[in-house]
């Protein structure tokens, strides 16, 4: 494999479980959230089934979006295969529910306007990024979808694998200013994401001065190396598992920017 070819089913996990899986987070974070979720009547589970996957539940209330759990009212969406899932993340596709009528409302009501909103906040206009608070949130979520990636390209991609080999076990931290930190959990040379700030201290930590630097990185419009040239991005720790990191974060790109 090239570096530069893709694998549907590595797009499959990365649209499963960091894009689909930032869910909580938007709904943590964007403001448009709170009215789409105050539709939800009752708790209700989405469950989404895609065939050699595993599943994953998201539980919605009025108010929150959260991995697992139970709800009084279930819907399953059914993707026939990993190139199923990626065409509807993309629009040009739709899963197949299985569900009740008050399910299908909640799916069209809620769920659909969610990664409608999502995307939007994914892949920003230019007038979406104009506005300070709207281009903050679209770098928040953006972070949080490329660090989640980087633990499923490294676990199921053969040149992330190649570089997770490289890499000893201990927390990775990936800081933002003095507010916000995600973790790469490495153990056995496999990786999980965590969305919380990593434990002190952690072994190795990648640092961006702001949400802009984080953005503009993670989005291509700034330079990685330029930004720890004049500090606006920093490294401490052990540095080759941020190095190794780095490549696997590079493989993202290609899955993201395709």
């Amino acid at each position: 494999m090239m570096l530069t070819d893709t694998d549907p089913r590595v797009l499959a996990h990365i649209n499963l479980f960091a894009v689909l899986g930032a869910l909580p987070a938007l709904a943590a974070h964007a403001p448009e959230a709170a009215a789409i979720l105050a539709a939800v009547d009752r708790p209700t589970v989405v469950r989404l089934r895609v065939r050699g996957m595993a599943e994953t539940p998201l539980l919605f209330t009025d108010g929150a979006i959260t991995a697992g759990g139970a709800g009084k009212r279930e819907a399953v969406l059914l993707l026939r295969s990993p190139a199923h899932l990626n065409a509807m993340v993309d629009g040009a596709a739709q899963p197949l529910p299985l569900t009740g009528l008050a399910g299908l409302r909640f799916l069209t009501r809620v769920f659909a306007p969610m990664t409608d909103l999502l995307g939007r906040y994914l892949k920003p206009s230019d007038e979406d990024l104009a506005d300070p608070a709207f281009r903050a949130t679209s770098a928040r979520l953006t972070l949080h979808v490329a660090i989640a990636a980087v633990a499923q390209v490294a676990n199921t991609d053969r040149s992330g694998r190649f570089s997770a080999a490289h890499i000893p076990d201990g927390q990775i931290g990936v800081e933002v200013g003095d507010g916000i930190g995600l973790r790469l959990h490495a153990r056995d040379h496999a990786l999980t994401f965590d969305p919380a700030p990593a434990s002190s201290p952690a072994r190795a930590a990648l640092a961006f001065r702001d949400l802009d630097v984080a953005g503009d990185v993670l989005a291509g419009r700034a330079s990685a190396l330029a930004c720890l040239s004049d500090g606006r991005l920093a490294m401490r720790g052990f540095i080759p598992m941020i190095d190794n990191v780095s490549r696997i974060l590079d493989r993202v790109g290609h899955y993201l920017g395709d």
